[in-house]
């Protein structure tokens, strides 16, 4: 399949799931275009927090969606540093630095997007140590490892920057927590820049992923130049001949 067709498949896979999401009521209502805020999430996030990779990090990285606003929570409450994207990578500094030892408000508050964005401080890719574990968001996904985002790109984005930056390598884990709805038996599409997921986490379910190459950074080619220009991380290291 040549890019336009990939697109139509992943936007095929992620309306199916949608709306088999809504129609069983596993969702509080309406999540087209978005990474769902699944029932279960709590409970999901409470499953992640079992596992060994989990109890061995000390730093996290996660998407700012609300899918995953109980992990977040999990890990301040567990002393964990969290450094959580900003809304659509669109700040100078384009990750916010949660630290449990400094908040000044709860951890279930910290963690919310807009309350992060207020009390957090900001950092740019080269002010970050190593990460210890991601933590994804999905649309969908297979056993594979192979995930669907909403399709805007950003948690594709955040894996490349950290990637180029060699905070992660190839043991880092990246785990996604997902109803089980959201778990798909076929062969999903994906593109030469998708990261694959390490763990899929359900409220009911831990799975273990086969190992995969993962993408070495960003792929200029596939981004567009208003793309590149909403994204300040970006423009900041934009390759002079792009």
């Amino acid at each position: 399949m040549d890019r336009a067709q990939i697109q139509r498949a992943k936007y095929a896979v992620r309306e199916e799931v949608w709306a088999l999401l809504e129609r069983n009521h596993a969702v509080p209502g309406n999540v087209s275009g978005r990474i769902p805020a699944f029932v279960g999430a709590d409970s999901a996030a409470a499953r992640l927090a079992e596992h060994p990779a989990w109890r061995a990090a000390n730093i996290i990285k996660a998407v700012p969606d609300k899918a995953q606003l109980p992990v977040r929570a999990w890990a301040l409450r567990e002393g964990k540093l969290v450094y959580m994207a900003s809304s659509k990578l669109a700040t100078e500094k384009p990750f916010y630095l949660l630290d449990p030892e400094k908040l000044a408000i709860p951890p279930n508050e910290a963690a919310e997007r807009r309350a992060a964005a207020r009390v957090a401080q900001p950092v740019d890719v080269n002010e970050m140590p190593p990460i210890d574990l991601i933590v994804c968001g999905s649309v969908a996904v297979n056993s594979e490892g192979v995930r669907l985002g909403k399709g805007a790109g950003y948690a594709d984005i955040e894996v490349a920057l950290l990637q180029e930056a060699g905070l992660i390598g190839p043991h880092t884990l990246i785990a996604t927590t997902v109803h089980p709805l959201q778990i798909v038996n076929e062969v999903l599409p994906e593109s030469e820049h998708d990261f694959r997921v390490d763990l899929i986490v359900t409220p009911d379910e831990t799975i273990e992923c086969p190992p995969h190459p993962r993408p070495p950074g960003i792929f200029w080619e596939h981004l567009a130049p208003d793309s590149i220009a909403a994204i300040p991380a970006l423009v900041n290291r934009k390759p002079s001949d792009r």
